[in-house]
């Protein structure tokens, strides 16, 4: 096991995972380090922040398009 595999996710490798894992690749060798070496609940507090960061985006894009439209 090399030093990569033993260390702790820091928050940075906690996010890029978790936006990996939405859109739905990941490398093997972080996936394994995050079930080995993570915690569950950075990951599912993680989740929930981008999943809300998500649905904002996705609100304000709708109320745009939908001001530009006239509507």
């Amino acid at each position: 096991m090399s030093d990569e595999d033993k260390k702790v996710p820091t928050l940075l490798d906690v996010a890029r995972s978790v936006l990996w894992a939405m859109l739905g690749v990941q490398k093997s060798k972080n996936y394994e380090r995050d079930f080995k070496h993570g915690k569950p609940s950075q990951y599912i507090i993680v989740g929930l922040i981008g999943v809300a960061i998500f649905i904002a985006i996705i609100i304000m894009i709708v109320k745009i398009a939908l001001s530009s439209a006239g509507l």
